[in-house]
């Protein structure tokens, strides 16, 4: 399924491809792709591809934030929509990654938790899955004055849960219950993901008492989700079981 979808994919997608490379380039200097380094299927290294979206000379951390100063102006649309993440559909036509699964991590975070990409690991990664649809929202909630070490503290644990809640229990039908999610997500229809079960629901932001803005998320299992940066001080500690 995964290889029939990718090719059919890649050809319905050819042109708005096409058309992407070719404004990578006009909008600034450059390779048209970026190769990211992460562990793959049963510990194989991945050298992930992306649309790139930063500039060519752009050093730092390997975190992106939404206004992440080292964007390109299509980056920062790229990042906003996911689309950067399309040529991964070229990863599925080979057999390295599949449409629904883990989120392949780098090879520094994935030796933090080495027991449970034991697990991880013995499916491949995906294009989507529970923390993409979790953690929608990275790049624009995570602490910009330590963004590693907030991701390493509040996001990579419940990351790691999540995938290995998947890994341990993968069907056919969570993986098209994920891929509608995805879908409802890319139409600004966010959900939340029960961190015991991975059941999908509908997200709400709950308003702060007096009519507030948002507070952090809570999924369907009532886990404080990472929320806007005015609410990080408030956050506790993630529970890493699943």
């Amino acid at each position: 399924m995964d290889v029939i979808v990718a090719a059919i994919a890649l050809v319905v997608l050819a042109l708005p491809l096409l058309l992407i490379a070719v404004l990578v380039v006009l909008d600034s200097p450059g390779p048209v792709f970026y190769r990211a380094e992460r562990v793959g299927y049963r510990g194989q290294r991945l050298r992930m591809l992306k649309f790139r979206k930063m500039r060519a000379d752009a050093r730092g951390g390997e975190l992106t934030l939404a206004d992440d100063d080292r964007l390109t102006r299509l980056g920062r649309w790229l990042a906003r929509t996911k689309l950067d993440e399309l040529p991964q559909l070229w990863h599925v036509l080979r057999g390295e990654m599949s449409l629904v699964g883990p989120r392949p991590e780098s090879p520094s975070f994935v030796a933090l938790f080495a027991d449970d990409y034991e697990v991880i690991l013995q499916v491949r990664p995906g294009l989507t899955g529970y923390t993409q649809l979790a953690f929608a929202r990275e790049g624009a909630i995570l602490d910009p004055a330590d963004p590693q070490g907030h991701y390493l503290s509040a996001f990579l644990p419940q990351k790691v849960a999540l995938d290995r809640l998947y890994a341990s229990h993968s069907s056919v039908r969570r993986d098209i219950q994920i891929l509608r999610g995805t879908v409802a997500t890319l139409l600004g229809k966010p959900v939340a993901v029960d961190r015991s079960t991975g059941a999908l629901t509908p997200r709400r932001r709950p308003s702060q008492p007096g009519g507030g803005g948002p507070t952090a998320t809570r999924d369907g299992s009532g886990d404080a989700v990472p929320g806007d940066r005015s609410q990080r001080e408030a956050q506790s500690a993630p529970r890493r079981g699943a």
